[in-house]
């Protein structure tokens, strides 16, 4: 089975791109849909205990989580060594059920990819990209978000064009769905054709 890693800065259109691989047929795995299910299970009592008052009824309340990691390295770190290992788990637990229903190609949909040295458990890695001016008022279309917000997301995010650099192929969403969606049609038909990258 062969596996592509999607990743994309705020802003890009990742998760639209990623509906696109899924509507071709392509088992989806969402990092952070299943950091969203962990936080409402199996992480939430590690994450109370490592950072007491940031849960309610069993569950993390982001707000809480956010103001006492945001901004605190260490903080941080300590919040990935709870949630990185039980993601990568169900990451695990993902491929070996699309490899077991006899999926050719598996996505794993991840927004910190190079951040966290994901590149490296995949075959080939699909960049998401727009034009800065693109990305800027798309991200800022989101509920909540400030210019001060979204400097922050892109100064903890690998640069666009560096992202686009390490990337086996890039899909520019700046030019509609349809245009997206042709991108994707060929990136599938590219990897049938590839060797496999993974040790």
């Amino acid at each position: 089975m062969f596996v592509l890693g999607l990743t994309g800065s705020i802003g890009m259109g990742k998760s639209a791109t990623a509906k696109m691989f899924a509507e071709a047929g392509v088992p989806v795995h969402d990092a952070d849909a299943v950091v969203h299910q962990l936080y409402e299970g199996a992480a939430a009592a590690k994450i109370e205990a490592a950072f007491p008052g940031t849960t309610t009824g069993g569950k993390v309340d982001r707000q809480k989580l956010g103001a006492r990691v945001v901004g605190d390295t260490a903080a941080m770190k300590k919040l990935e060594a709870i949630v990185h290992p039980l993601v990568r788990e169900a990451r695990d637990r993902f491929l070996a059920e699309a490899e077991k229903r006899g999926a050719e190609i598996a996505l794993l949909d991840i927004p910190l990819l190079f951040e966290t040295g994901g590149e490296k458990d995949c075959d080939a890695v699909v960049v998401v990209s727009a034009p800065a001016d693109v990305q800027r008022a798309r991200a800022l279309e989101r509920p909540g978000m400030t210019e001060e917000k979204l400097a922050g997301l892109m100064a903890k995010q690998v640069p666009d064009a560096e992202k686009r650099r390490r990337a086996d192929f890039v899909v520019d969403t700046s030019q509609g769905f349809d245009h997206a969606r042709a991108q994707v049609k060929d990136i599938l038909q590219a990897v049938a054709k590839m060797p496999k990258k993974r040790g």
